[in-house]
């Protein structure tokens, strides 16, 4: 059973026991088939929709589709969710990345950022040069650089804190 939270709104359950596909505990008849242009052709109780997928943010379970020239972000919740969210640690899933640590002794090259710095997920903060290659460090979540703990041309230790992050 998954919950699908459209716009925020109340939730839709969705299962499909047995092959048997169903909506709050209503069966539902549809198939869709994806389309050369990307799109998705869904026929839902009898009804046509063009669908096509916009974003999809695997690590927020969130897809943001467009049908009928409406824009709907869904949220989905699995059976992991639900039970975390049930036992009060909804958040358990949710991984918090506050510094940046160098996974191997090696130098620093360059430093692409600066204190109080906005930065989007997949930015580049620096280069660590190790076993003569160039590795270069992008943030994994949208941030503000807190502190930039290491300087250009210094050695750094497997473990040691590069940068923080809040």
């Amino acid at each position: 059973m998954i919950k699908a939270i459209v716009n925020g709104d109340a939730p839709f359950v969705i299962s499909t026991d047995g092959g048997v596909f169903s909506c709050n505990e209503q069966q539902v008849a549809w198939s869709g088939l994806e389309l050369p242009s990307g799109n998705y052709s869904i026929v839902l109780d009898g009804r046509s929709y063009l669908a096509q997928v916009v974003k999809v943010d695997k690590v927020a379970k969130m897809v943001t589709i467009v049908i009928d020239q409406q824009e709907y972000e869904v949220a989905i919740e699995e059976p992991i969710d639900q039970l975390l969210a049930e036992m009060g640690i909804k958040d358990a899933m949710t991984r918090k990345v506050n510094d940046i640590k160098a996974p191997m002794p090696g130098l620093i090259l360059k430093i692409l950022v600066t204190p109080g710095q906005i930065i989007q997920k997949g930015d580049p903060v620096l280069i660590l040069e190790a076993m003569k290659m160039e590795n270069v460090f992008k943030t994994t979540v949208d941030a503000v650089v807190k502190e930039v703990k290491v300087t250009e041309r210094t050695a750094v230790e497997k473990g040691e804190v590069l940068v923080i992050l809040e």
